[in-house]
């Protein structure tokens, strides 16, 4: 009987250590395309601001609570820019702004996760637009992580923010009419953890 109860004892105390193990490793979520939408705000010849969001893009994110680091990669599908206007769209994708056809239309933000507590509170990254690679540090204003109702699997969402200039990356559109060149930026970012 004692025999037994010390194998159940170290059976439990094993099981334990390996479920601890599993939760303390880096887990690799996978962006919610459909939960997920960066957008921004720039100004029009300071009288009002422009508003929109980027429609489709993907990515991961790595989190290592134990290690207090992790990282992102996002890719973000300029072709979906979305201002709610279909001209202004079009003229975006243009040789005017975006210019798909010379850079495509693919622009990535890359970085580190820093941790506090073990929850991210920012990301210090680049930002790769038309070419042109600059650091940008995303403030998480919120973070948090469920149990995903129907897939069973962690799911973690946050809410960022960052200010950067346009005219560095080479949009220097409405410069000579007064626009101001800093884009106020806002992204809401969900992802589940990958199987």
């Amino acid at each position: 009987m004692k025999f037994s109860s010390k194998l159940f004892a170290i059976a439990a105390l094993a099981s334990g250590m390996a479920s601890n193990g599993a939760t303390a490793a880096p887990v690799s979520y996978d962006v919610d395309p459909h939960h997920t939408f960066p957008s921004f705000e720039a100004d029009h010849m300071g009288i009002s601001f422009w508003r929109g969001k980027i429609n489709k893009n993907s990515g991961k994110i790595v989190l290592d609570r134990e290690a207090g680091q992790g990282t992102v990669d996002i890719a973000i599908d300029l072709s979906s820019i979305d201002f709610g206007e279909d001209l202004l769209n079009k003229w975006a994708l243009g040789k005017d702004f975006f210019d798909v056809k010379k850079h495509g239309k693919t622009a990535r933000y890359s970085g580190k996760l820093n941790l506090a507590n073990g929850d991210p509170t920012e990301v210090q990254g680049q930002l790769t637009l038309m070419g042109v690679t600059k650091p940008l540090t995303l403030k998480l204003n919120r973070f948090k992580c469920i149990p995903h109702p129907m897939l069973k699997r962690e799911l973690c969402g946050a809410d960022a923010a960052a200010t950067f200039n346009r005219e560095e990356f080479g949009l220097a559109a409405g410069k000579d009419y007064g626009f101001s060149m800093d884009v106020a930026l806002r992204i809401q970012v969900e992802a589940v953890a990958a199987k």
